[in-house]
C-alpha cells in the first residue's frame, strides 16, 4: 500500500514522544531543511514556527514537511522553543517551496522573507484598561461628570481613550481610579487598522467600468483561481472596478492583498481605499516602523487584519485566508528583486493565486508584453477600459522635432515647449517637465585636459547633485564633494556640466518662469519618503506650478490641476541594449503623459524628441497601442524572446577582473550540451565594475518549453566551486541586463 508524503509525515507527529525528529527549514542559504528532535511534552506541526540551536546561535526556523530521514533523536538536538502564532499554512509552505525550486535560491532564503518580525512571533501584550464598576465621587466636578457619562455605557476603556473620549486631562481620570469607581482589567491590543466596511460607500460606476466590475465580480464569486488583467486608459476607472472585486471578497470573510509599485503611492490610495471603505488598508513596505511592521504581520496571520496593501515583499506575508491578490501598474520594474533571492511579484502573485486557488487581478494602463499575450492566448481574462471615467479626455499628443526646433545655447527645452508652459501657467494650470535623470548633470568634465569624474569604484560617471553640492555615483552611493578645481591638471573654473538632469532643468525653468512655483521631484529627495508625500500632496491641492519629476512622477497620481505635460528627452529610454527598452519607453511615456487632464480640462502633452519617426514616437501620439504591441509582440516571437523564449542571467563577480573572467569561462565550459538551450558569453557585463568587484555575464537562452532549471542545476553542478572572492548572482527571467 502506498502512503504519501503528507500521510507519512501526519504519521510521524503520532509517533511516541521519545522518537519524534522533524526537518525545521532555518532562514539561511542551506539547501534543504535540518533535523532536529522534540523535547517530550513539546506540540509542533509542519508550518510551526520554532527557535533552533544552529552553531553557537539560535535561530528562528519552520518546522517543514517531509518524512523521517533514520536518524537517531538522540544523536539530533532538539527544538528550542515554539512560538506561540499560527502555523504557516500548507498553501504558503507550497508557496515558499515552488519559489525556491523555479528561482534556484535555497529555499531557507525564502523562507526567510515570510518571516521578517521575528517580535511578532509571539502574542502582543494586553492592554491595561479601565472598567467603571459605580459609586460617584463626594466632589463632582464638571470635567469628573463628563468621564462618568461618557463611562456609563459599561465599555472597557483605556486610560487615554476615556480621557480624549471625555474631554479631560489623564489626571481626572486617574483620581476617580484612585477613589475606586474604576477598576483595572486587561483588554486585548487594538487593530492596527479597523475593519474595511464593503458596503460603506458603493461607487456609482457606469457604462465599460460597470461592466467590467461586474465581469470581475463574477470572477472573484467562483472563488477559484483565475487571473483578470484590467487593461483600461489612464484614469479610466481601474482602480474602482477593483474596488468592487474586494468588496466581494471582503463580503466571502477572505482576506486581500494589494500590491503597488512604490512606497509613495500608498498615501494617496490609502485615502481612495478609505472614502470606499470606511477604513484604511494595513501597509507593509521598507518605510513601515518596526513595531508597526510587527502587528501586521501578526494580524495577518491571524486575521485580523483583511486588508494589506504594500510593496512586493507583502506577497510573503503568511496570510491566514487569502482570498484576492491585486497588482496594481503590473508592468513596472519595481516588482523585480534583484538582492539574494530574484523574482519578480507580479508573477509570483499569480503562482500563489494557483497554490491557493483563488483570483488574481492584474492592472495597468500599459501592460507588460507577456501579459498582453497572456490574455490574447486565453490563459488571462481580458477586461479593456477604453475611455477615461466621466467627461475627461486623453491629453492631445504631439512630437517636437528638435532637429527643427532646437533649444537655446546652453538650454535643454525647445522654444515650442517653453511657450506652451508659459501659456499653462497663465492659465493657473499645472505643468509638468519629465525627464528620468536624477541630479543636476549625468557627466562632469575638464574643459583644459578632458579630465572626467568618474566613481573611483564602479565603471559609471559620477552624477552631480549641486542642490547637495556632491559629486555622487547612482551604483554604490560613493559621493564627494564637488571641487573647484580639476583634480588632474589643477585648473580653476573650468569644471563644465554635460547633459541635463532634473535639477538643471530646475534652473532653466527659473531663468524662463521665476514667479512660478517650481517642485522638483526625485527619489532622492531630501527628507526621504516623507516630504516626497507632502510635495505630492501639495501638487495635488494645487500649490505648485511647474513640476519637475522623474519617473516617480508617472505612477498613479492624480493632480486636478495638470494640463501639460513635457517630455525633455523622449529618446531617452531607447539609447542601450535592453531588448525590452522599446516598451518600457512605450509604458514610461503613456504613463507621464497620462497625469494630464485627468478631471475634464483640456490638456496636452509635448514630446521632445530627436527621431519622431520611431516606432514608439508615432505610437504614443497616435494613441494606437494596439499596433505598439501587435509589432513588439511579433519581434518577440521573431526572435524567440520572453515570452515566447525563456532568458535566465548569470553575473560573475569577484575582486580582481582575472578571477571573474576565469570562472565565468569555466561555467562555460561545464554547460551540458541541450537542444533548444544556448548560453551567451562571458562578457563583461555594460556595468563592468560596480563596488569594486568586476563583473562578467553570461545569458542563456531557451525556447518556451525548455528546462531552463533542470539545465542550469546540471550547469551549476559541474562548475568550478566559487573560491576566494568570486560570487555567482543567478536571475531567471531577467529584467535588468546591466
Amino acid at each position: 500500500m502506498s502512503t504519501d508524503s503528507s500521510d507519512l509525515f501526519g504519521a510521524l507527529f503520532d509517533a511516541p514522544l521519545a522518537n519524534r525528529t522533524v526537518p525545521v527549514l532555518v532562514p539561511m542559504p542551506a539547501p534543504k531543511p535540518y533535523s532536529y528532535s522534540v523535547p517530550e511534552g513539546m506540540a509542533v506541526e509542519p508550518g510551526s514556527v520554532v527557535q533552533v540551536p544552529l552553531g553557537p546561535r539560535q535561530v528562528i526556523g519552520v518546522v517543514w514537511d517531509g518524512g523521517e530521514d533514520g536518524v537517531d533523536p538522540k544523536k539530533l538536538r532538539p527544538i528550542s522553543h515554539v512560538f506561540d502564532c499560527p502555523p504557516l499554512t500548507r498553501e504558503m509552505r507550497d508557496f515558499i517551496d515552488w519559489v525556491a525550486a523555479y528561482t534556484l535560491s535555497p529555499p531557507g532564503l525564502v523562507a526567510r522573507m515570510a518571516l521578517r518580525a521575528p517580535n511578532a512571533f509571539e502574542p502582543e501584550p494586553m492592554v491595561e484598561g479601565l472598567k467603571f464598576v459605580g459609586g460617584e465621587p463626594e466632589r463632582m466636578t464638571p470635567a469628573r461628570a463628563r468621564v462618568l457619562d461618557t463611562a456609563s455605557d459599561g465599555l472597557s476603556w483605556t486610560r487615554s481613550g476615556l480621557a480624549h473620549a471625555a474631554g479631560v486631562s489623564t489626571s481626572v481620570v486617574d483620581g476617580l481610579i484612585t477613589l475606586g469607581i474604576f477598576e483595572t482589567i486587561f483588554l486585548p491590543p487594538p487593530p492596527v487598522v479597523a475593519i474595511p466596511d464593503p458596503e460603506f460607500a458603493a461607487a456609482r460606476l457606469e457604462g465599460p467600468q460597470k461592466e467590467a466590475a461586474a465581469e470581475i465580480v463574477s470572477d472573484v464569486r467562483k472563488g477559484e483561481f483565475s487571473v483578470s488583467l484590467i487593461d483600461g486608459v489612464t484614469g479610466s476607472g481601474k482602480t474602482e472596478v477593483y474596488f468592487e472585486a474586494i468588496a466581494e471578497t471582503l463580503k466571502r470573510g477572505k482576506q486581500v492583498l494589494i500590491l503597488l509599485p512604490e512606497i509613495a503611492l500608498t498615501a494617496s490610495f490609502m485615502e481612495r481605499f478609505q472614502d470606499r471603505f470606511g477604513a484604511k488598508p494595513a501597509e507593509w513596505h521598507s518605510d513601515l516602523a518596526p513595531r508597526m511592521r510587527e502587528k501586521v504581520w501578526r494580524q495577518a496571520v491571524t486575521g485580523e487584519v483583511r486588508v494589506v496593501a504594500g510593496a512586493r515583499s507583502a506577497l510573503f506575508l503568511p496570510f491566514e485566508d487569502l482570498g484576492l491578490i491585486i497588482v496594481d501598474e503590473e508592468h513596472d520594474p519595481a516588482y523585480k528583486q534583484e538582492d539574494r533571492v530574484f523574482y519578480n511579484a507580479r508573477d509570483m502573485a499569480v503562482v500563489r493565486g494557483r497554490i491557493g486557488d483563488f483570483p488574481v487581478i492584474l492592472v495597468s494602463a500599459t501592460p507588460s508584453v507577456e501579459s498582453q499575450v497572456n490574455g490574447q492566448s486565453g490563459r488571462y481574462s481580458t477586461v479593456h477600459l477604453p475611455t477615461r471615467f466621466g467627461d475627461a479626455a486623453l491629453p492631445d499628443l504631439h512630437l517636437i522635432d528638435m532637429r527643427r526646433h532646437a533649444p537655446e545655447r546652453g538650454g535643454f527645452l525647445s522654444p515650442v515647449l517653453i511657450r506652451a508652459i508659459g501659456k499653462t501657467v497663465e492659465k493657473r494650470e499645472q505643468a509638468l517637465l519629465f525627464l528620468n535623470r536624477r541630479g543636476y548633470a549625468p557627466l562632469t568634465l575638464c574643459r583644459v585636459c578632458g579630465h572626467r569624474f568618474q566613481c573611483p569604484q564602479c565603471s559609471s560617471w559620477l552624477v552631480e547633485h549641486r542642490f547637495r553640492k556632491q559629486l555622487q555615483c547612482h551604483q554604490c552611493g560613493h559621493a564627494e564633494r564637488t571641487p573647484e578645481a580639476c583634480p588632474e591638471c589643477g585648473t580653476l573654473d573650468h569644471l563644465v556640466a554635460c547633459g541635463p538632469g532634473v535639477e538643471r532643468i530646475a534652473e532653466e525653468v527659473e531663468r524662463h518662469f521665476p514667479e512660478a512655483r517650481t517642485i522638483v521631484l526625485s527619489s532622492d529627495i531630501m527628507g526621504g519618503v516623507k516630504r516626497l508625500r507632502l510635495e505630492l500632496e501639495a501638487i495635488a491641492k494645487g500649490e505648485a506650478d511647474i513640476v519637475i519629476g522623474t519617473q516617480l512622477v508617472a505612477k498613479g497620481h492624480n493632480f486636478p490641476l495638470m494640463t501639460l505635460v513635457g517630455i525633455v528627452d523622449a529618446d531617452l529610454g531607447l539609447a542601450n541594449g535592453d531588448p525590452r527598452a522599446a516598451e518600457r519607453t512605450f509604458q514610461l511615456l503613456s504613463q507621464v503623459t497620462g497625469r494630464a487632464g485627468r478631471t475634464g480640462l483640456k490638456s496636452h502633452g509635448l514630446l521632445q524628441t530627436y527621431q519622431p519617426q520611431h516606432p514608439v514616437m508615432q505610437a504614443i501620439v497616435s494613441g494606437d497601442s494596439d499596433a505598439f504591441y501587435e509589432r513588439e509582440i511579433s519581434e518577440r516571437e521573431r526572435a524567440i524572446l520572453p515570452p515566447f523564449g525563456r532568458l535566465a542571467s548569470i553575473i560573475v563577480s569577484a575582486e580582481t577582473r582575472h578571477d571573474a573572467e576565469n570562472h565565468a569561462r569555466g561555467m562555460r565550459n561545464a554547460a551540458p550540451q541541450v537542444s533548444g538551450i544556448s548560453v551567451l558569453g562571458p562578457a563583461e557585463a555594460p556595468l563592468a565594475l560596480v563596488r569594486g568587484r568586476h563583473r562578467f555575464r553570461l545569458l542563456v537562452h531557451g525556447r518556451r518549453n525548455s528546462d531552463m532549471q533542470g539545465f542550469l542545476r546540471a550547469m551549476l553542478s559541474q562548475s568550478p566551486k566559487e573560491r576566494g572572492s568570486v560570487q555567482v548572482q543567478l536571475d531567471i527571467d531577467p529584467q535588468s541586463f546591466l
